[in-house]
């Protein structure tokens, strides 16, 4: 269960890269009027694929992914989301149940936002609204693009694509080279849409070439341009 822990208000927020940087403080205000403040243990579900949307959430800090239950009955993952990032938004808007579910990566503080308070400064924002729009834009895009990945590329392909990917939603850790995310061989393989065989045979070939580097579950990229260089990415 999530805990309910101190997270500064949105007015005092110092996400720079929040989508709500945009517009006043008193605003801000009202936004964050009655929010929650939670703690998401790693593993933790913060909502649920087919669950009612209740609620606007925003990272303050921690990783989380989105995963999508597939035809085959396996979890496939759609969407990682970093510090400052929103998640729960395109079923707010569209008033229909969570398409995907939300779990932490690690420990994760989350605040919980109102339904009516969001909708609301989108009717009276427009740059907020051109945001919001911005971002249903670049999902679809990257929905796109995974979808030609899946079917067109092979499956070392797709987890260069993945690890590409990871490098671009979460960045290095402060060496610059190791990945800043954790993640087992079966979570880098549903990210590729392959099997974990597959995901640890390949890791290790491009471990071998001196590609990557493998430190336990870090992934470690001497050369961010060699690797994408492999793939054509």
């Amino acid at each position: 269960m999530s805990k309910i822990v101190d997270i500064p208000a949105c007015v005092d927020c110092k996400n720079k890269n929040s989508v709500f940087c945009s517009i006043p403080n008193d605003e801000k205000e009202i936004l964050g009027d009655k929010k929650l403040n939670n703690l998401y243990k790693k593993g933790e579900i913060i909502f649920q694929e087919g669950g009612a949307s209740h609620g606007l959430f925003c990272i303050y800090s921690g990783k989380v992914k989105l995963t999508k239950l597939g035809q085959d009955g396996k979890d496939q993952v759609v969407r990682f989301s970093n510090t400052g990032d929103i998640l729960g938004y395109r079923s707010l808007l569209n008033n229909e149940a969570y398409q995907a579910t939300a779990i932490a990566l690690e420990d994760s503080f989350i605040c919980q936002l109102s339904k009516d308070n969001f909708i609301n400064s989108i009717k009276e924002n427009a740059s907020l609204s051109l945001e919001i729009i911005q971002l249903l834009s670049s999902n679809l895009k990257n929905a796109e693009k995974q979808l030609v990945n899946i079917a067109q590329n092979t499956a070392k392909e797709r987890i260069i694509a993945s690890i590409l990917l990871l490098q671009e939603v979460f960045g290095f850790k402060e060496d610059g080279k190791s990945l800043d995310i954790i993640l087992t061989r079966s979570e880098i393989a549903d990210i590729a849409g392959t099997t974990p065989e597959t995901a640890i045979r390949t890791l290790k070939k491009l471990s071998s070439k001196k590609i990557i580097e493998l430190k336990g579950k870090t992934i470690i990229i001497p050369n961010l341009t060699a690797l994408a260089s492999v793939s054509g990415f």
